[in-house]
């Protein structure tokens, strides 16, 4: 790979909610959902171990014209997924005109994985499965850059209407 470039995204973490289904007017659904993952780490002044979090915002995209899909039924808070995809960065204007940026990972794959922490029947049964190997598969849409690819919505926390 002299020349080439990768945008490659694993993770493997908890659901932080129960994933989202909304549809395009160009009859695509999106599939959206935030992953926990956690690093645990020994603080060196009190050498007490502490974890540290991050939260990744996860879209998936289908084509609703090919297959329907039901994945997010099982995507539910607490379950542990594996997550692989790319990351996008896309940008909008708030209500202010200040210009918002939002970093999120377009996922092509999806694996459950175990059973939803906390109890709960997890690990989807099988049903509507993509692939040989019992993953999702998404529709690999979602643009290039924020700018020029297509449209998504804001953050909920940031939309600006």
């Amino acid at each position: 790979m002299a020349s080439g470039s990768v945008n490659k995204v694993i993770l493997v973490g908890n659901l932080g909610r129960d994933a989202e289904l909304r549809a395009t007017p160009g009859g695509l659904e999106v599939i959206s959902f935030s992953v926990a993952t956690t690093e645990r780490k020994r603080d060196k002044e009190t050498n007490q171990w502490t974890d540290q979090v991050e939260w990744h915002r996860v879209k998936m995209f289908r084509d609703t014209n090919k297959s329907r899909s039901t994945v997010h039924e099982y995507l539910k808070k607490g379950q542990k997924v594996y997550v692989e995809g790319r990351l996008q960065t896309r940008s909008w204007d708030d209500k202010d005109g200040q210009k918002k940026y939002s970093t999120e990972i377009i996922s092509d794959r999806i694996e459950l994985l175990g059973r939803k922490e906390g109890g709960g029947s997890g690990g989807g049964g099988g049903r509507d499965r993509d692939d040989e190997d019992g993953g999702y598969q998404g529709g690999g849409y979602g643009g290039g850059s924020g700018a020029g690819g297509p449209q998504h919505e804001a953050p909920d926390d940031d939309v600006p209407f």
